[in-house]
């Protein structure tokens, strides 16, 4: 088998297969990925969540991540790495509590092992315009962003704490 180049892009499922070795660290680095204990949570979100996003979910430097995997591996280190993340933080004109149609909590789906971003996809599709659907997540969910941006929906990701994000989704 062909050595996996750690990149941005590296899906984390394909990581632990590649290096097992890394999950203590990625778990050290991330600690919301404690959950990759879960052999279902394991086979699902670790497919869709590439390394780009989990640096977004651990709130690191998207660079600091790639380059301890890849320096544990063996792998020379990178010195600049386009973080083409584009999560919007700051409220924008518009978003009104009014214009909340459906909520959907995300956080017993994934702790149940679930994934939740089918379900959500689902919700976004049916908005109408100037309609907003609300996800709570216990994390930043960047994958579900990712996905949400590639259908032309605008988002506003909403920090309430540590454990609790709100992200509020509209067509673009």
């Amino acid at each position: 088998m062909a050595e996996l180049i750690i990149t941005p892009k590296t899906k984390i499922f394909d990581l632990l297969e590649a290096y097992p070795q890394l999950e203590d660290m990625l778990i050290g680095m991330v600690p919301q990925f404690r959950k990759l204990k879960n052999p279902i949570l394991r086979k699902t979100i670790t497919r869709i969540t590439t390394l780009n996003q989990a640096a977004t979910i651990g709130e690191l430097n998207v660079e600091e991540l790639i380059n301890k995997l890849r320096k544990e591996v063996g792998q020379s280190t990178i010195d600049t790495i386009n973080d083409t993340e584009n999560i919007n933080t700051k409220c924008p004109d518009w978003f009104s509590e009014l214009a909340i149609v459906h909520s959907i909590d995300i956080r017993d789906m994934l702790h149940e092992g679930e994934q939740p971003v089918h379900e959500v996809m689902v919700e976004i599709k049916k908005l109408s315009d100037k309609a907003i659907l609300k996800v709570i997540a216990p994390f930043v969910p960047a994958p579900l962003i990712d996905k949400s941006l590639s259908l032309g929906f605008k988002h506003w990701l909403d920090k309430k704490n540590e454990q609790e994000f709100f992200v509020y989704f509209i067509k673009g």
